[in-house]
């Protein structure tokens, strides 16, 4: 399955990467940290040549269920102090490498180049769909892993437009792992796949930062949070949201939230995401966000619409 091939190429990776390390991986054409490489250094400039033989081995296996995942010609840089960001995404410190300290890891160039007019959103929604199928794997939810993939395959046929077919997998992954898991096992899919992702600052309101990320990439155009309450009996702290242009499609009278929920499991909120309850707003959507430690799990990653 996809996911097992995803966990042993992460695995070479990190075991190659260094937190002393000088050279990253970048791609040639784009200047994008290539997935699943994000925040990763290594200590030779061969340990960063078979780190990107491993990116695109792991991105090839990506390929499998997506012919349209954008293919990245992953070179070798060198920085002598390199940093990483708040948000998780990695920076050079000074001057960007000059040419002559990049190396090229036999790139993929015989395969036609997919240039959507949304890559943030594409890479996003790519980069969820890894962590997701990844941790799918290492749970054993095969069936789960298999039936994402068939039901994404059928609406590639009829999807040729990039940005489309990566929303239509985030669709039929909360689709999937609605119908088939339990709240419970929801819930932990959505905590351990959080932690594959690159980390982000946990500090300060995971809401709003969730909330920003999300619209940053293009998978929302607006958002308005009204103040949290907090029941004293229960312990339970709600917010309401309304969302406009928020990019995924119902399905089956279900709003698929699962890039919001992961988004938050990320930040680790205390208490975490407990459920969702989705309006039809006309103009978008009102969220009705819960965090309890003791409620049990609704809604995580498909919420039901409701008319009030």
């Amino acid at each position: 399955m996809v996911g097992s091939t995803l966990v042993e190429r992460r695995e070479l990776i990190e075991a190659l990467a260094s937190a002393d390390g000088a050279f990253y991986l970048v791609c040639a054409r784009t200047g994008d940290r290539p997935v699943p490489s994000i925040g990763m250094y290594f200590e030779t400039r061969e340990t960063a040549r078979l780190a990107a033989r491993a990116v695109e081995q792991y991105r090839t296996a990506l390929r499998r269920y997506d012919p349209q995942f954008p293919h990245h010609d992953v070179i070798v840089c060198q920085d002598d102090s390199p940093q990483e960001s708040a948000d998780g995404n990695s920076e050079t410190g000074g001057e960007r490498p000059d040419s002559a300290d990049w190396s090229l890891s036999d790139p993929v160039l015989d395969v036609p180049v997919v240039h959507p007019s949304n890559r943030g959103l594409v890479e996003f929604c790519h980069r969820v769909a890894a962590a997701v199928f990844e941790t799918l794997s290492d749970s054993g939810h095969d069936a789960v892993e298999r039936a994402v993939m068939d039901s994404y395959a059928d609406l590639a046929e009829t999807v040729t437009d990039p940005d489309g077919l990566c929303l239509c997998l985030l669709e039929s992954m909360a689709a999937e792992l609605d119908s088939q898991l339990s709240p419970d096992e929801q819930a932990d899919v959505l905590a351990d796949a959080a932690t594959r992702l690159a980390p982000v600052d946990a500090e300060g309101r995971p809401l709003s930062a969730t909330l920003y990320s999300l619209q940053g990439c293009g998978l929302l155009g607006d958002y308005l949070q009204s103040p949290w309450s907090t029941d004293l009996d229960g312990g339970t702290r709600s917010v309401v949201v309304r969302l406009t242009d928020y990019a995924l499609s119902p399905r089956d009278g279900r709003l698929p939230v699962l890039p919001l929920v992961l988004g938050l499991y990320r930040r680790r909120p205390d208490p975490p995401p407990s459920s969702l309850r989705v309006v039809d707003a006309a103009d978008g959507w009102r969220v009705t966000l819960a965090l309890s430690d003791e409620a049990e799990p609704n809604g995580l990653v498909s919420a039901p619409i409701h008319d009030t």
